[in-house]
């Protein structure tokens, strides 16, 4: 057997990221300081301790810039100044020493598609046509007498405005407050280095780059495929993965990020293994990584996601090996089930019901063994829910009351369905307030809570789940330093076992020191499952119930999840 030890000594460093754990913070919904009833920086800051003992390494901060709050943050007025609603710029930089003092990295969020219309760039832009900040944006003439193209909009509806004091119309992909940014100016570009280095001069860690794959568009402004049943088009083609954004990201590279030891991970979706493969090279010429849309994606139809088919394990097995072999090598991969734009793991992808601890911890262990960054979303380190408020007036998130109208005004559904919908796939499922405690709002704010709290926060809630030695908190906790501890998990090969068992998903590492086999069993039933020979008798690692007998012929709990070391 080969020392260990010795082999650190020879094999070359690692990049940090590669190691990491990532904790994903929603500011608005994870802690309140000052009764307002809004998460904000000082609750971040009073809750550090708390994300220490849970044993990650990198905190990554949903945009806390100042924002008219269109979208949630995710329209930026000042890249340079802090939210008034979350603090101030002292607080950010006391966050950030105390994150650096207790060994955790912060991570900013970069919103750089598109600015809000709230924006100096903008108003200048909007008010005079010969601003050289006009050219900060997209900006198109009526084309026989019409908008320039029908693509449709994120956010539902046209991507594009008409400004009439100019007659000209501008891009919008996301909500009409947020007009994209026209990356084919260098000014622009310049600008957006520059604040670049603002944040990274301040000691941050790195960037999460939202939906930096849609920052090139088609220079044609081609027309799209129709959509049945709307008046609009299919523009994805035209600015998803478009003709310069390698080119953009790998000048960003040049420019800033080389200058520094940091983390990057770019939304991309869209995004394929092959454009990953671009996107996180190994040569680093891009980004570290990237995070794709296709196992959350399951389900989508022609309604997109508010189609909420049904979905199979061999799907989701096949879309996650296909990503694990695809970029073992090639590039790194991010691992995640949810964050503030999906709906809770547990509830998506478990049984948020009687098997809710079970099932919240058989997708930790099967999640956090494969190749890549492990990402943990704020709640789910102790399994919150879904939510279902009784009233659409009840959410608040601006792409769930778009989809409701258009749902409703467009394709006639019913209320009933799309409640049904929307309790499944909003993104306020994830937007609910933190719950730490069984007290009158949930410890999260003395004052009232900008959304409503999930009404089962008496009994999930991270005070519970801390206490509770058996919980899934603790089982995050001994996930994450036991995947540290095995350089197998960052190094090793990767191989689909049994792909179209419907209930059991199993696979092996292998980095030619060490093999391992993870077993998750997405069922409520009882089950068995024939392990491989070298692992009968072999040294269980983590099992999330607590008596395992390695026969040959494995019996299965409902919910189970496994990793065994081979003898």
């Amino acid at each position: 057997m080969t020392d260990s030890s010795a082999v650190s000594k020879i094999l070359p460093r690692q990049p940090w990221f590669k190691d990491a754990v990532v904790y994903q913070i929603y500011p608005r919904s994870f802690q309140d300081s000052d009764g307002d009833g809004v998460g904000d920086l000082r609750g971040v800051i009073s809750r550090l301790d708390y994300l220490a003992r849970l044993g990650v390494d990198v905190v990554w901060l949903s945009p806390i810039f100042a924002s008219p709050n269109d979208d949630n943050g995710y329209d930026i007025s000042d890249y340079r100044a802090i939210m008034t609603e979350f603090g101030t710029m002292a607080d950010f930089d006391e966050l950030l020493a105390g994150a650096h003092a207790r060994g955790l990295k912060i991570m900013l969020d970069l919103v750089v598609n598109h600015s809000s219309d709230e924006h100096p760039w903008f108003i200048e832009a909007r008010e005079n046509p010969q601003s050289d900040k006009r050219d900060f944006y997209i900006w198109k003439k009526p084309v026989n007498g019409d908008m320039p193209t029908h693509w449709e909009s994120f956010f539902s509806g046209p991507v594009w405005q008409l400004d009439e004091a100019s007659g000209e119309y501008y891009l919008h992909l996301f909500s009409v407050k947020q007009p994209d940014l026209n990356w084919e100016n260098p000014a622009l570009r310049r600008e957006v280095y520059d604040l670049m280095r603002f944040w990274l001069d301040k000691g941050i860690d790195g960037f999460r780059m939202d939906v930096i794959n849609l920052i090139s568009k088609d220079q044609a402004y081609p027309e799209g495929q129709p959509i049945p049943g709307t008046a609009l088009t299919n523009g994805w083609p035209y600015f998803v993965n478009g003709p310069r954004v390698h080119e953009f990201l790998q000048e960003m590279q040049r420019e800033v990020l080389a200058d520094y030891d940091v983390m990057t991970v770019g939304e991309t979706p869209g995004a394929a293994v092959s454009d990953a493969v671009r996107y996180s090279n190994t040569a680093g010429s891009e980004l570290n990584m990237v995070f794709q849309f296709e196992h959350v994606g399951l389900g989508g139809g022609e309604r997109g996601k508010w189609t909420n088919a049904p979905w199979t394990l061999p799907e989701l097995k096949a879309t996650l090996s296909r990503w694990q072999t695809g970029l073992h090598g090639r590039g790194w991969n991010s691992l995640y089930w949810d964050n503030h734009d999906q709906p809770r793991a547990v509830s998506r992808f478990g049984n948020d019901g009687e098997f809710r601890v079970q099932s919240a911890k058989m997708l930790a262990t099967v999640l956090h063994f494969m190749q890549g960054t492990p990402f943990i979303y704020q709640g789910e380190e102790f399994g919150m829910t879904n939510v279902a408020f009784g009233d659409l007036s009840d959410y608040n998130d601006l792409e769930t009351l778009n989809a409701a109208r258009e749902l409703r005004e467009l394709h006639g559904w019913s209320e009933e369905r799309i409640m049904a919908v929307v309790h499944a796939m909003s993104r306020d499922n994830a937007r609910t307030p933190m719950p730490w405690d069984d007290t009158a709002n949930a410890g999260f704010t003395t004052g009232t809570p900008w959304l409503s709290l999930n009404p089962n926060f008496p009994q999930i809630n991270a005070q519970v789940a801390e206490a509770d030695p058996d919980s899934v908190w603790h089982h995050y906790r001994q996930t994450i330093a036991l995947r540290k501890s095995l350089d197998v998990v960052r190094d090793g090969t990767y191989e689909l076992l049994d792909e179209a068992h419907p209930t059991v998903f199993a696979y092996l590492r292998d980095d030619g020191h060490s093999k391992l086999l993870v077993i998750g069993h997405f069922s409520s039933e009882l089950g068995t499952y024939a392990i491989p020979a070298e692992f009968v008798g072999g040294e269980v690692l983590s099992s999330n119930y607590p008596a395992l007998d390695l026969a040959a012929e494995l019996k299965l709990e409902a919910w189970q999840g496994v990793v065994i070391r081979a003898r």
